[in-house]
């Protein structure tokens, strides 16, 4: 969301991917929709679309609240707008559905939205794994802080546990080879941030960051997301996406053991493929944390 480029994607299978990833949480998301809003709270706005599950659980939530519930969605895709926006519109009548073309990394962010015929301020703001995109951080929890009315709440979502899916020996490559991967996705993500544009450090912990972005009573709670092995499907599929992403530069950053173990569990065809396993588990956890604007 505002830090990476949208050029040169399947837009069909990337939404494919995301649409699997929404259903395969669906109930965590509802849990923590559930403990967000308020039952006064009649706006939400979340940056960030995804294909729009967790909107589609905003909208069900706003529409149980009452009348004249409004809900913006904020994304820089237009194709991840539109699908956000049909699937939060399809989930409850009487909800205001608006979509709105913005980039959170920038100081007109809240201007956009009002232009674009939304509310440029609402009950709940809702950011999930879009902060750690920008390149000041800091600055863009202020930003994100602008949007939420007096005595409203900015939610957080960042990542708590890396997720686990494979058991400690995989039988190919030396033991331990997921948390040989676990650590190239880190150094892998740090070089992210350190080659972004105009990127700022940020060295204190969320809550402490919601404080100097002048929002109060900051705390945090954490979710789980345990799928115990043998997987399902939509388990198994998840597990597999995971791994694929850390795929991902592993070829810098792994001995050639492991990222040939890795290329063997993400073959389908290949006698080691993860998909094929019933010792595969799903665990992972992540934590919200929410400020609150002063009234």
């Amino acid at each position: 969301m505002g830090a990476h480029s949208h050029d040169n994607i399947d837009w069909d299978a990337h939404l494919q991917r995301l649409r699997a990833a929404d259903d395969f949480i669906e109930p965590e998301i509802t849990e923590v929709v559930g403990r967000l809003l308020l039952p006064g709270d009649r706006s939400v706005i979340e940056i960030g679309a995804g294909a729009g599950g967790t909107a589609a659980v905003f909208a069900k939530s706003l529409a149980r609240n009452g009348d004249d519930a409004q809900l913006t969605i904020v994304d820089t895709a237009e194709q991840l707008l539109a699908a956000a926006g049909k699937r939060a519109s399809s989930a409850a009548d009487g909800v205001a559905v608006r979509t709105v073309r913005a980039d959170a990394a920038a100081d007109t962010l809240a201007a956009e939205i009002e232009e674009a015929g939304a509310a440029p301020r609402a009950d709940l703001v809702y950011a999930a794994f879009v902060v750690h995109h920008l390149p000041d951080q800091l600055a863009g929890l202020r930003r994100l802080a602008q949007l939420v009315k007096p005595g409203g709440r900015l939610a957080v979502v960042e990542f708590g546990l890396q997720t686990r899916v494979l058991p400690a020996d995989v039988g190919i490559a030396e033991p331990g080879l997921e948390a040989r991967l676990l650590n190239a996705s880190e150094q892998w993500f740090q070089q992210m941030r350190a080659e972004m544009d105009g990127a700022v450090r940020l060295p204190v912990g969320w809550p402490k960051a919601m404080s100097e972005a002048g929002l109060v009573e900051a705390t945090s709670f954490s979710y789980l997301i345990d799928r115990p092995a043998p997987l399902d499907e939509s388990g198994r599929a998840a597990a597999l996406r995971h791994l694929a992403m850390l795929r991902r530069d592993a070829d810098e950053r792994l001995a050639a053991e492991d990222v040939s173990a890795l290329d063997q569990l993400l073959d389908p065809d290949g006698e080691h493929y993860a998909g094929n396993r019933d010792d595969l588990h799903y665990l992972s956890a992540n934590t919200v944390h929410i400020g609150t604007k002063p009234a």
